[in-house]
């Protein structure tokens, strides 16, 4: 790693994988429960209804958060309304494991988004890295098959997963290139009530096209409940929360690194809940990625 990091800050970037883990876990568990883009709803409002007694300063006309509502409304748009929404798309053809293995990728994305849209440029160690991390995720996408590859035969699945990787990684950018006041910045909680409000008009908007294509069946259980009720206090306000905060204490390519503990959390999950044993490939895959950004980090 190319800097010192607090034990804190480390703590907070190993919770929020940790929670993610489990938030794609329990996706695959409910997907034949409730539609993607409808949990991915409903999660947020839950967590808004939650957030609210602690936050709701930030929504008062006179608040300073409006004068930046364009930088909200786009963080809404990234973290809350398209990352888990692809996400919980793709667990319904991919596998808790597979997702979180593309979503190791993120780290290269963050370089790659850095050095086009940001100015930060990469350097030699850290392309070589992207290679090898790259090659990791290509394994993946093919089940460790080259025919797949040479066919070009992908789960659709793991595209959605790219395309959320993509997602965080402006998220994660525009979390440490800030303009907005300290009476919002320094309060975590009205900082995500902010991204929350203009997501819940993404994600409900997403939801409406899901629900008009006539994918809008809810099977109602304990089972549901439960899994609503973990999505929206853990991955949704607590990892989030921890992200944040480490993102802008390590920056994003170097919290960046920690996505990558996701797939270990994953398969211990998957293992125990679902049954799912990783295989060869995998390990394969995510040491190649692991490698990769462990290169890229040094100076």
């Amino acid at each position: 790693m190319s800097q010192k990091i607090a034990p804190g800050t480390i703590a907070m970037l190993t919770i929020a994988p940790l929670l993610w883990a489990g938030n794609a876990v329990t996706g695959k568990l409910v997907h034949d429960l409730i539609p993607p883009a409808t949990l991915n709803f409903l999660r947020w409002a839950l967590a808004f209804v939650i957030l609210l007694p602690f936050a709701w300063q930030a929504l008062r006309p006179s608040s300073t958060m409006w004068p930046h509502w364009k930088r909200y409304c786009l963080l809404g748009l990234l973290g809350v309304g398209c990352y888990n929404a692809l996400q919980y798309l793709a667990l319904g053809t991919s596998t808790p494991l597979n997702v979180t293995l593309v979503g190791a990728s993120t780290p290269v994305f963050m370089l790659f988004i850095g050095a086009v849209f940001f100015g930060v440029p990469a350097r030699r160690a850290q392309i070589v890295g992207a290679v090898l991390s790259i090659v990791g995720v290509v394994l993946v996408l093919c089940r460790g098959d080259i025919h797949q590859l040479l066919s070009l035969k992908l789960v659709i699945g793991d595209v959605y997963m790219l395309l959320a990787v993509i997602s965080w990684s402006l998220y994660s950018w525009l979390l440490v290139r800030t303009s907005e006041p300290a009476s919002i910045r320094s309060d975590w909680a009205m900082f995500l009530i902010a991204q929350m409000l203009f997501g819940l008009g993404w994600s409900g908007a997403f939801a409406g096209v899901e629900w008009s294509l006539g994918t809008h069946e809810i099977l109602w259980s304990w089972k549901l409940a439960a899994a609503m009720a973990f999505i929206c206090i853990g991955p949704a306000i607590m990892a989030y929360r921890c992200w944040g905060l480490g993102v802008q204490r390590a920056g994003p390519v170097v919290a960046g690194f920690f996505i990558n503990l996701t797939p270990l959390f994953a398969a211990v999950l998957s293992l125990a809940l679902l049954g799912e044993a990783p295989h060869l490939y995998h390990a394969i895959a995510f040491a190649l990625i692991v490698a990769g950004i462990v290169i890229s980090s040094r100076r």
